[in-house]
């Protein structure tokens, strides 16, 4: 998965792009995906932020994930 990141001026990351590939693939295996609330639950949120803080394992989870799908 390419994903890219948006900055603002200061150098935060305040937006994810992915391409639309990747995106119908995420649609196909959490159907719901569209219909998420703007609330998530905590658990989620610092999943999210502890991604953020740490891009770099991010990056390699989805390198391990692309060599699942070789």
């Amino acid at each position: 998965m390419n994903v890219q990141y948006i900055s603002d001026n200061l150098g935060n990351k305040t937006a994810v792009v992915i391409a639309i590939e990747d995106w119908e693939i995420m649609k196909k295996c959490y159907p719901d995906i569209e219909n998420l609330e703007d609330e998530f639950p905590k658990c989620d949120k610092d999943i999210v932020l502890s991604r953020l803080n740490d891009p770099q394992a991010t990056m390699d989870a989805f390198e391990m994930i692309d060599d699942l799908e070789k």
